[in-house]
């Protein structure tokens, strides 16, 4: 069965975007994005909301560019050949290798989770993931935590009102003092 994982940038008191929207304080160095390329090549799918998928659409076409790092076109590279599915009740069409949602968060979970193959079903995005984790659907957290408080903004982690026992599968600190966590929901 494929796990469910969410993982996100996100600032020591818990946001993924500040109160501004902005998230500039998370750009990775090349030891944190060598590692998130890794975890995006151990999806075999990535479960997207509108606003992460307008702004992941960036890597589309980035690999365009001469110019590009080899870590850069190799995230590229990675991003475009994963498959996407794409919750939004405004987009019409979407681009690349994805596909807009047909069902309900839990029908497209279940039915992703009931397909043969290899891989995580990845998800992104605030508002997507507090509703999978609402449902009960997330097997997975997993964190690279920022050395900075933001003071408010878009919360990593669902406001929901259940608890959830989660136990430590994994931690690694890179070198720019940027600290993974990976957690396990315990069921």
């Amino acid at each position: 069965m494929h796990s469910v994982t969410y993982s996100m940038g996100v600032s020591l008191d818990g946001y993924i975007v500040g109160p501004d929207g902005g998230f500039d304080w998370t750009p990775p160095d090349e030891e944190v994005f060598r590692f998130a390329t890794d975890e995006v090549r151990e999806a075999g799918v990535h479960l997207l909301g509108r606003r992460l998928y307008e702004s992941m659409l960036y890597w589309e076409t980035v690999d365009r560019n001469p110019s590009l790092g080899f870590s850069t076109s190799e995230f590229a590279a990675v991003w475009k050949a994963l498959p996407k599915v794409v919750f939004s009740t405004t987009l019409s069409a979407v681009q690349g290798n994805a596909r807009l949602a047909s069902g309900g968060l839990a029908e497209e979970i279940e039915r992703l989770r009931a397909e043969p193959g290899d891989g995580n079903i990845a998800i992104g995005g605030a508002t997507l993931a507090a509703e999978a984790a609402a449902l009960g659907l997330i097997d997975e957290y997993r964190a690279r935590v920022y050395p900075v408080l933001v003071g408010g903004g878009i919360p990593f982690f669902p406001q929901h009102e259940r608890r959830v026992d989660l136990e430590l599968v994994g931690t690694h600190t890179f070198s720019s003092r940027v600290v993974y966590l990976r957690y396990r929901v315990a069921r």
